[in-house]
């Protein structure tokens, strides 16, 4: 199984937009594109906290009530991409920003963090105000 690989983090200012990436690390894999994928983050001392997921073919997606409105999930199968758009951040959304893929494909997406089998390094996102 190839891990995921998240990129697009940063420094932003408060009501500001960052867009985050997550890939396979093997960007001509296949099974990338039959997984489900979540965005989590988790901040120091804090536990991992769900932000959003997708469903394989991007049919299904879910956000938390945290970031509903702000944060969109996408994905585009063509490249074996999927994308975290986040906008009108706010300093709470200051964390390392975390990207899973489900252990089997064409599965529903979870929100518990514990449903996820493969976990990519983290992206750092940093809002100030």
């Amino acid at each position: 199984q190839v891990l995921p690989v998240e990129s697009g983090g940063g420094l932003v200012q408060a009501g500001g937009s960052l867009r985050l990436s997550c890939a396979s690390a093997e960007r001509s894999s296949s099974t990338f594109s039959s997984q489900a994928v979540g965005w989590f983050r988790q901040v120091p001392g804090k536990a991992r906290e769900f932000v959003a997921a997708i469903n394989w073919n991007g049919s299904f997606t879910s956000v938390d009530d945290s970031v509903k409105g702000r944060f969109i999930i996408s994905r585009d199968n063509t490249e074996n991409m999927v994308f975290l758009e986040m906008n009108r951040l706010k300093d709470e959304d200051t964390a390392v920003y975390y990207c899973a893929t489900s252990a089997r494909p064409y599965t529903s997406v979870a929100v518990a963090s514990t449903e996820w089998a493969y976990w990519g390094q983290g992206t750092q996102v940093t809002v100030s105000s």
